[in-house]
């Protein structure tokens, strides 16, 4: 494969791709990046992303090609019948023999010292780190006061305002007024956004709606992006369309494709919360109620398992009966030990002072103070005990047969719970508040023939 015209070119015979790959080595090779000038038209996107046009004047015109790398770094969209100048490199594409420009970069004409002075802000704020995603502050979710730093009269103004009263009427809206265009627009917009970063907002939006590189440039100052990292609170950057870029988008903590969008970013939409509130409540009841099931079945299982009203109240009885028993006890011998040391401290008393009559009130009191402990403590086993009475009446099946109730036995002495148990001509006992009574069964209605 030839790159080079071999030295006797005219007695060398060669192909058809030989020749023209050797055509692309000497134009790459002989022209260097170069800016043209020209009209776009017969634009095509294709779905690699790569974008096709011709770049023609009034004599001629070239077929160009921008990758798709290069195109994702675009400032703008680029459409039939726009003015633009192409920094290319001329080739010559080998399958066809045809003659093409490969486009490196792409700007509007007449924006070229724009777009120069653009790229060289970008990248001197870029290398001081102006950009760093890790030094984005976070925007809060729910924010209750939102600053629009943006102009009066901008027709961007009315989509933020009517965004955010259908997204979330209950958030206020303070308005830092301030010129988006002209000269000294870049500082007028820094001095703005720095009241709404004095002021109590909890967001920023910087807005303005689109428009050419010049009507933009104010977003592009250097001013207004160093004081959008200087705040504390979060900024969202809505300007222009979704093609335009500023260095206000690179600096802000988030950048929006449009002033709506921005509105729409800043802060979720109430609806959408409040639907997702009434699912969220309707999962909570609906947990709750299956709980409550799950409590009132395992309920249900605990209360067979309890033991026979009968039973509890013998073994309250009995244990009742042991309490009674070990007070008494407890008490006698409490009493004995209590008499027993009366009289050791009167024996001591009697042989150790000579005349006890000086200490008889002292004796007495003891005497006093003894029984009257002794008393008291008689008292709290006695107050015990009524307490252990009063439990065991509780559970007394008499107290709910005096409220209108009847336990039934049958000759077996077993109680009756089921009236499948029974069948007709069976006599049973029937204990009621006061007295018995002896009956006859005449007739058996089951559960399943219950009306």
């Amino acid at each position: 494969m030839l790159d080079t015209p071999p030295k006797n070119l005219s007695q060398t015979v060669l192909s058809v791709t030989e020749l023209n790959r050797m055509v692309r080595h000497l134009m790459e090779s002989s022209l260097p990046l170069t800016w043209v000038a020209g009209e776009i038209s017969n634009i095509t996107r294709a779905a690699s992303g790569h974008i096709y046009f011709t770049l023609k004047d009034n004599s001629a015109q070239v077929r160009c090609t921008l990758w798709r790398n290069k195109a994702q770094l675009l400032g703008f969209r680029p459409e039939n019948g726009q003015k633009v100048e192409a920094r290319i490199l001329a080739t010559l594409y080998e399958a066809r023999g045809d003659f093409q420009l490969n486009v490196e970069a792409l700007r509007q004409a007449g924006q070229g010292n724009l777009f120069e002075r653009f790229l060289a802000l970008k990248a001197k704020l870029e290398s001081e780190g102006l950009f760093a995603s890790e030094n984005k502050r976070p925007l809060p979710f729910f924010p209750r006061r939102i600053a629009l730093v943006t102009s009066p009269q901008a027709a961007a103004l009315r989509d933020v305002l009517t965004t955010l009263a259908r997204r979330a009427p209950h958030v206020q809206v303070t308005l830092f007024p301030t010129p988006v265009q002209g000269e000294g627009a870049g500082a007028q917009i820094a001095q703005a956004l720095a009241q709404a970063q004095s002021s109590n907002s909890d967001l920023i939006i910087l807005c303005r709606g689109g428009g050419s590189m010049e009507d933009l440039w104010a977003f592009n100052e250097e001013i207004l992006a160093r004081q959008i990292r200087s705040g504390a609170i979060p900024v969202i950057s809505g300007v222009g369309h979704e093609t335009d870029f500023t260095i206000a988008d690179f600096a802000a903590d988030l950048r929006a494709p449009t002033p709506t969008a921005a509105a729409e970013l800043a802060c979720p939409d109430r609806n959408q919360l409040l639907g997702r509130l009434a699912e969220l409540q309707q999962r909570h009841q609906r947990a709750f109620q299956q709980r409550l099931r799950q409590w009132e079945q395992r309920l249900d299982n605990l209360a067979t398992r309890l033991p026979s009203p009968q039973r509890q109240l013998a073994t309250r009885r009995e244990r009742l009966t042991e309490l009674e028993q070990r007070l008494s006890h407890a008490a006698r011998r409490q009493a004995d030990t209590t008499e027993r040391r009366l009289q050791h401290l009167a024996y001591r008393l009697m042989h150790h002072r000579p005349q006890p009559a000086r200490f008889q009130e002292s004796a007495d009191l003891l005497t006093l103070r003894l029984q009257h402990a002794w008393k008291q403590q008689l008292r709290n086993h006695e107050n015990r005990l009524e307490q252990a009475k009063q439990g065991l009446r509780q559970l007394d099946p008499h107290a709910v047969l005096a409220r209108g109730y009847a336990m039934v036995f049958n000759a077996n002495g077993h109680a009756i719970r089921d009236s499948r148990e029974l069948k007709p001509q069976d006599r049973l006992q029937v204990v009621l508040s006061e007295g018995q009574a002896q009956v006859q069964v005449t007739q058996v209605v089951t559960p399943g023939e219950a009306q």
